[in-house]
């Protein structure tokens, strides 16, 4: 048998050596004593690209066999052991590979989510007249001092179009799940449209961010709550403990007036900056990431825009392009083992835009189809998890206390809305993975570190499954 050329074993190899073990049975308890000697995490080690760095081996054991006893068949059965192992292992990246490597966006690891080509910028910011705007707060080190620090967190907010709140726009929203908050949602089911700019932030600073947002409604519209109606701003919170000294509250009105003072309608920056600064998502760094999606002229020519702050699941679930990149990434860490009854499991908020001239009701309907994006990405909305979600649209005005009793909108019908349903789940799930691609490692309060997800490991997951 040694002298036939190496190949994979076949049932006809395996009865023949069935056969040779049955008409030399001493020589099956040396072997298996060989077998035994190969440790599971020196397979590991093997990829499919270093049989050719063990042929040598191969070779020697044919040359030394030549001259033994037809028993001495052990070291190429070993040999052939590890090559038939290895061909079913995910190649193993050191566990600190990575983690200083430049970031890029999913689409540049060659992730490519749906049919659909993105818009220029592929973000949020390709719906036109949407703007983005973030303050990042970063400073201290080392034990959480309870009001003081470390910090951790920020704001991001999203301006519909400018003077929103004379130029309403449509909106809608979901809820999947509702262990969290975002304020103002039960004005805009009621109304069916939006009329100020939508922030995110850390859960305990809610209140903060909502004053801030009114002190600059109110500096660009004096006669808010005098002469002219009052507003409940819309804020969405997730819950950046794990890094930041949340209790601290440290972003001020004047950190949520900078964020929309610089917002633009340019490149959004993603992963931990703003309200991601101290978001963990599938155990590894999250924080905001965004994505579009622009149909084209035979289906309306229109734009979807996601944008999102990830604050969700945990390491075994993550899901990236289909494959199960969470379970075979490595054995789960500390930050991804259950949480205790009072700590939080996480949360996202997703933020659609359209220029599809759609009403409050059909915006309900794709903000419920962003869940589906969320969970093409592994996420199972858990129990402590808050899972929402907001649309709005840019196609219509709605205008503020009218004086004629009716005004013209253009609608969509429902028959077409099944392409801006397919937009807007693959722009939620991309928008999701660039967040964790684009995300850094922090170490925030008591030394806590989470480490960004490694994308040379990534990118080797992902291209042994595609063998």
């Amino acid at each position: 048998m040694l002298d036939r050329p190496l190949r994979s074993r076949s049932l006809s190899d395996i009865g023949l050596r069935n056969e040779a073990k049955k008409a030399r049975p001493d020589a099956r308890p040396q072997a298996w004593k060989n077998r035994k000697r190969i440790h599971w995490n020196t397979l590991r080690i093997f990829s499919c690209r270093a049989r050719r760095r063990w042929s040598w081996i191969i070779r020697r054991s044919r040359t030394a066999s030549a001259g033994q006893a037809p028993n001495s068949t052990a070291p190429l059965a070993i040999v052939l052991l590890i090559l038939a192992g290895c061909s079913c292992l995910a190649p193993v990246v050191p566990a600190q590979a990575g983690l200083d490597e430049p970031r890029v966006r999913a689409r540049a690891l060659g992730i490519v989510i749906g049919s659909y080509e993105p818009g220029p910028l592929n973000a949020i910011t390709d719906v036109a007249g949407v703007s983005v705007g973030q303050t990042t707060l970063i400073s201290g080190d080392g034990p959480l001092k309870p009001g003081l620090g470390p910090v951790r967190t920020g704001v991001t907010v999203v301006i519909p179009r400018d003077d929103v709140w004379h130029k309403k726009v449509p909106a809608g929203s979901f809820v999947l799940n509702g262990t969290g908050e975002m304020t103002g949602l039960a004005w805009v089911a009621e109304s069916g449209f939006l009329e100020y700019p939508i922030a995110l932030t850390n859960t305990l600073n809610v209140p903060r961010v909502a004053n801030g947002v009114m002190s600059w409604m109110i500096a660009r519209y004096p006669e808010i709550g005098i002469t002219d109606d009052t507003l409940t701003p819309v804020v969405a919170e997730c819950d950046d403990g794990r890094l930041n000294d949340i209790q601290g509250r440290h972003v001020s009105e004047t950190d949520v007036v900078k964020a929309l003072d610089s917002a633009s309608s340019g490149v959004v920056q993603e992963g931990s900056v703003g309200a991601g600064t101290g978001m963990v998502s599938y155990g590894f760094k999250g924080g905001i990431g965004t994505a579009s999606r622009r149909l084209p002229e035979t289906e309306g020519g229109y734009t979807i825009g996601v944008l999102v702050n990830a604050n969700h699941g945990r390491r075994p679930e993550l899901v990236v392009g289909g494959v199960p990149v969470g379970k075979l990434y490595e054995a789960p860490q500390a930050m991804a083992a259950p949480f205790s009854p009072g700590q939080s499991e996480g949360s996202i908020i997703v933020v659609i835009a359209t220029d599809a001239p759609l009403d409050g009701r059909q915006l309900t309907r794709l903000a419920k189809r962003a869940a589906l994006g969320l969970a093409r990405t592994g996420s199972t909305a858990r129990h402590g998890s808050g899972d929402f979600m907001l649309a709005f649209s840019t196609a219509n005005t709605i205008p503020h206390y009218p004086k004629e009793p009716t005004f013209q909108q253009t609608h969509l019908a429902d028959t077409h809305l099944n392409p801006l349903i397919t937009a807007t789940v693959d722009a939620t799930e991309e928008a999701i993975l660039n967040a964790l691609t684009m995300a850094t490692t922090v170490v925030g309060r008591d030394s806590h570190r989470i480490d960004a997800i490694s994308l040379s490991r990534l990118r080797a997951i992902l291209d042994h499954q595609a063998k």
